[in-house]
């Protein structure tokens, strides 16, 4: 055996022994609750364990069921073992938001890489996390997420939340503690993000205003993309995206004129919209382009899946519509073109699929810059909207420069020119020359 296999082995007897040392005591003494959150967080960071020199996940994969079975035969107090899992839960939970995820963040990496048990328990364990917080001290953003995910306390304070939620799953005791420890791991995998939103407990900083879309016209947009995702004609579905866009550049000069005079402008937030596999690159690329359109700057997270977007939070609501829809356009007129008879098996291998997508994207975000600039052009006092326009993007970049101070372009490779083609072909259906005003 090499010496790199040794030094494997090793570190796996290592994380093998630990999962058995975990409930040494003094004098043979049972666990505190305390020194049971403690087997709980060593049992977690060894599931997870990072090799020494890499980012590479390489703990032992069974240190959760070895732990758990112990974790069964030792027969813990309930109460004890109920609070040592919530105790472990929120250190880690508490450690993961300090680096930046967000709750929705954290249900969409877990929904990814752990199953359905896992999910909900760390929907559960963030639930308590906010529970105490009043919500005059919490970011808009943290509560519309912790809604979105459905994350309330619907367990009794008699019980330990850990008993509850092994019985509402019908979990065994060891079962569960499995379910417990790989969720956990999966939290000390997460890495490091940019703090885009203030914690709980956090009070909001007085005067800060954040306009968003207006609910009317925001109807108007989704009503709009709802018939371009449910028509068969894809000339259509383009055509009726692209009012969608022309309806939201022209609310948006409106507002930028309005925010200029007003004492408290709007300031750029930044948002999260995670991305299915596969292809995500591709579909980042799309996001990018109807970010740029709609004045933001975007970046992707290619290993976790999400592109981070830094705007005016009217526009960034309206960017996370349109590209929703967009996406859901591409995927099915992707999925339509390899569908043709005249199209060989290339259509539906993924050096197509991917190079359709990228191309997509690539003629979709020309055809938005172009109508953006007519709408520019066409409004009432261009003259006024230019240096305004400037400002704004000046504030977009210095802001998504102190977030991502590193940040770097790169490319995507095409690697089928009939999947380019075909791409560009789908996006240049889009109408957007000669489009029909929309009154306001």
């Amino acid at each position: 055996m090499g010496k790199p296999n040794r030094k494997h082995r090793a570190a796996k007897q290592r994380a093998q022994q630990g999962a058995s040392e975990f409930w040494a005591t003094e004098g043979g003494e049972p666990p505190t609750p305390e020194e049971i959150g403690n087997a709980v967080l060593a049992a977690a960071m060894a599931s997870a364990r990072i090799g020494a020199g890499s980012k590479t996940p390489r703990g032992d994969s069974g240190v959760a069921a070895r732990f758990a079975g112990q974790v069964a035969t030792r027969e813990l107090p309930g109460h004890d073992l109920g609070y040592g899992v919530h105790l472990a839960g929120r250190h880690i939970i508490k450690r993961v938001f300090q680096h930046g995820w967000l709750p929705g963040d954290v249900q969409q990496a877990a929904r990814r890489r752990v199953d359905d048990f896992a999910v909900s328990f760390l929907v559960d364990v963030m639930a308590d996390y906010v529970r105490p917080f009043a919500p005059a001290t919490m970011d808009e953003t943290w509560i519309e997420q912790i809604r979105a995910i459905e994350a309330d306390t619907w367990w009794s304070d008699s019980e330990p939340h850990f008993g509850q939620w092994a019985a509402k799953h019908m979990l065994t005791v060891a079962a569960a503690i499995t379910t417990v420890v790989e969720a956990l791991a999966l939290l000390l995998l997460l890495p490091e993000l940019e703090l885009i939103r203030p914690l709980p407990g956090t009070a909001r900083p007085q005067g800060t205003v954040h306009h968003h879309v207006d609910e009317k016209v925001l109807g108007r947009v989704r009503g709009l993309l709802a018939k371009a995702e449910s028509t068969s004609f894809p000339e259509e579905a383009e055509t009726l995206s692209a009012k969608a866009q022309e309806l939201m550049t022209k609310y948006a000069l409106d507002r930028v004129l309005v925010d200029a005079d007003a004492s408290v402008p709007d300031l750029p937030g930044a948002r999260r919209i995670w991305l299915e596999t596969p292809y995500i690159d591709a579909k980042a690329l799309l996001v990018n382009v109807v970010a740029g359109a709609n004045r933001s700057r975007a970046i992707v997270a290619s290993a976790w899946g999400f592109v981070t977007i830094v705007g005016d939070e009217a526009d960034l609501e309206a960017i996370e519509v349109l590209t929703t829809s967009l996406l859901v356009q591409a995927t099915r007129a992707m999925i339509a073109s390899g569908d043709r008879d005249t199209r060989g098996d290339e259509a539906r291998s993924r050096t197509f699929r991917k190079s359709f997508l990228v191309a997509y994207a690539a003629r979709i975000g020309e055809r938005l810059a172009a109508a953006t600039a007519a709408t520019i052009a066409e409004s009432a006092e261009p003259e006024r909207l230019l240096p305004v326009l400037a400002s704004h993007q000046i504030a977009v970049d210095t802001a998504f420069d102190t977030l991502f101070p590193h940040a770097r372009n790169r490319g995507i490779t095409i690697r089928s020119a009939e999947g380019w083609e075909a791409g560009r072909a789908a996006a240049d259906r889009a109408r957007l020359d000669g489009q029909r005003r929309i009154d306001r």
